[in-house]
């Protein structure tokens, strides 16, 4: 519950850095995501857009200018995983960091045998716990505008940051008081567990990338959870009913892309 304070600040951010009308009907028309929100879920990812644009700063690199639509194209869907959610579930971090195309990024890893080697990766996007949000805007275009089932760059990493509010990223976001801690991790564990033998027998139905770990598989989840739900619900049927409960979202039953 927001306090006296709170609900003025608020307020005012609205009242003086509310998003144009043009720009707001043109996100509701061009992004598929928002096509099928109620006036009420409308309004208020309306707000939660604007609130996520004063708090964080986004800057684009790599010589990639990042306009007001830009920016207002991440927060708009980063902010409709989090609609039913608490108002402060994207706290406790500040920037968010646009690269023009997939980035590549070292690591050190170790193969089978104990020996470490540097590998460079292309990514499209990636979320640091209690640090920035990155994003490829190509990505993030491919995802938006045109619908691709199970494929969403910016729900996936904004899952992460969901995930991050436990104190670790795990796959276990903060639940609610209703929802039992011990149904959810029977249900993904279950789920994790068949994909993984799925994989062993050459067999999927959901991104093979959701087997790297626990972490992974919430995020890819939740990317099918918002894009494809009902390939989610027809795999991983259980998972989806968590997923109902953990976001106040049922988009099945809003479908029509």
């Amino acid at each position: 519950m927001l306090s006296r304070i709170q609900r003025f600040l608020v307020s005012r951010t609205l009242r003086r850095h509310g998003l144009p009308d043009h720009l707001w009907r043109k996100l509701r028309r061009e992004l598929y995501l928002l096509h099928k929100l109620s006036t009420r879920q409308a309004v208020e990812l309306r707000k939660s857009t604007t609130l996520l644009l004063q708090e964080k700063a986004i800057h684009g690199v790599q010589g990639l200018e990042m306009t007001l639509e830009m920016k207002a194209v991440i927060a708009s869907q980063a902010c409709l995983i989090a609609l039913e959610l608490d108002p402060d579930s994207f706290d406790g971090w500040k920037e968010l960091i646009v690269y023009p195309d997939a980035f590549r990024v070292e690591r050190t890893v170790t193969d089978e045998y104990g020996v470490s080697h540097q590998q460079a990766s292309p990514l499209s996007g990636e979320s640091w716990q209690n640090g920035p949000l990155i994003l490829s805007w190509a990505d993030v275009v491919r995802d938006s505008y045109k619908h691709h089932p199970g494929s969403h760059v910016i729900i996936h990493e904004f899952a992460h940051k969901l995930d991050a509010l436990n104190g670790r990223v795990n796959g276990m976001p903060p639940l609610h008081p209703d929802m039992p801690i011990e149904e959810w991790t029977s249900t993904l564990s279950q789920a994790y567990e068949h994909l993984l033998r799925q994989l062993e027998k050459g067999e999927h139905c959901i991104n093979p990338y959701a087997a790297t770990s626990p972490a992974e598989f919430f995020a890819v989840l939740s990317e099918y959870f918002f894009t494809a739900p009902g390939i989610l619900k027809l795999h991983c049927g259980e998972v989806y009913g968590q997923f109902a409960a953990y976001y106040r979202q049922d988009p099945l039953s809003q479908l029509h892309y």
